[in-house]
């Protein structure tokens, strides 16, 4: 219906205004509605009522505090080893902790300003960047007005209190970069894998023969032996897990210099997301497609794990692998290439 269709219906002005596209402009524009009128707290007439919360500000403060420290104790009382379950509770603990830490300073912080600030509106034009000392000095005063009004020089508790939070927040990140060193060396390029390894089923580490891996199917894969080492048990199996599945023979679009890197059908690839290093492990049996659950980077397995979709920059790394005289899937090598996402030594 057009405007003066409108105007010819009745005498009342239409409540929008229609021009010749797709635009509708409204009349009654959202105004900016300001905060709510102050209303009179229990702290703003009673001083009882104002020493508690200043009380409980201060122990929020006093709950990071004691978080941060309990976080520096987890993490030497929850030391990383081969066990799997130290890495369970290092990580609980310590996150804990931290938590613990930011949240006393977030909810304090919160709850001083809602029951011991002043929640009136205030507003100020915008000044160029050096003021002159007339500014400059209207700004030292507005800083201490506003000490004056939140109490942070008066109130000593809370002063104290969050100034002993805020010393000790920033101690479990300092001990977390402990875990940054040594330097990895060539450790990176290299994994379990070498000529004659047996392929074994995850977590288990029984080895695999090429007859039990059926057309369609899919196998976590770790080295065999990788279960018994004693030390770097993790991080040899954080570099060297596996995909292992079959396809047709005449699905698969191998390169040259690939074509024997398979074994009728049956093809071995990294686990570890050359994005960022999330396990690729949603395997889509009818496009033949790994998905990574994190991020969703696609890789083509008809194509060398080529990149189909997603952030990842590379395919996943192929393990050329046979069969040995007993039948079980072996490798013939290691990777032809560091596995997971790149780092700053890697070429490309």
């Amino acid at each position: 219906m057009s405007e003066k269709s409108l105007a010819s219906a009745g005498s009342e002005e239409p409540e929008y205004n229609y021009d010749g596209g797709l635009a509708v402009v409204a009349k009654d524009a959202i105004k900016n509605p300001g905060l709510e009128p102050h209303r009179v707290r229990m702290t703003d007439k009673s001083k009882k009522h104002e020493n508690a919360a200043a009380r409980q500000v201060a122990a929020f403060f006093f709950t990071s505090v004691f978080g941060s420290a309990f976080a520096i104790w987890a993490y030497f009382s929850f030391p990383l080893t081969e066990d799997l379950g130290t890495v369970r509770n290092n990580t609980f603990f310590l996150g804990l902790g931290i938590t613990l830490g930011l949240l006393g300073i977030g909810i304090g912080a919160v709850h001083w300003a809602k029951t011991l600030m002043p929640d009136n509106e205030v507003s100020e034009a915008r000044h160029i960047t050096r003021g002159s000392e007339e500014v400059r000095a209207r700004a030292v005063e507005i800083i201490k007005l506003a000490d004056s009004e939140s109490g942070f020089t008066r109130r000593k508790l809370i002063r104290r209190s969050l100034y002993g939070a805020l010393a000790l927040f920033p101690l479990p990140a300092i001990m977390i970069f402990g875990d940054l060193g040594p330097n990895p060396g060539d450790s990176l390029r290299h994994t379990m894998w070498k000529k004659g390894t047996r392929l074994a089923t995850d977590p288990y580490g029984t080895p695999i023969k090429a007859a039990d891996v059926t057309l369609g199917s899919v196998f976590h894969v770790i080295p065999e032996g990788l279960n018994e080492l004693e030390h770097h048990k993790l991080e040899e199996k954080a570099k060297a897990a596996v995909l292992l599945m079959r396809l047709d023979p005449a699905d698969l679009k191998e390169a040259e210099d690939r074509k024997d890197w398979s074994y009728d059908g049956i093809v071995a690839y990294s686990k570890i997301c050359t994005h960022v290093g999330c396990p690729v492990a949603l395997y889509e049996q009818h496009t033949h497609h790994l998905l990574c659950p994190c991020h969703q980077s696609t890789f083509d397995v008809t194509e060398h794990c080529k990149v189909v979709f997603g952030p990842a920059a590379r395919p996943l790394p192929q393990l050329p692998i046979t069969v040995d005289e007993e039948g079980y899937l072996i490798a013939q090598s290691d990777f032809n290439e560091p596995v997971g996402p790149s780092f700053w030594e890697r070429a490309n």
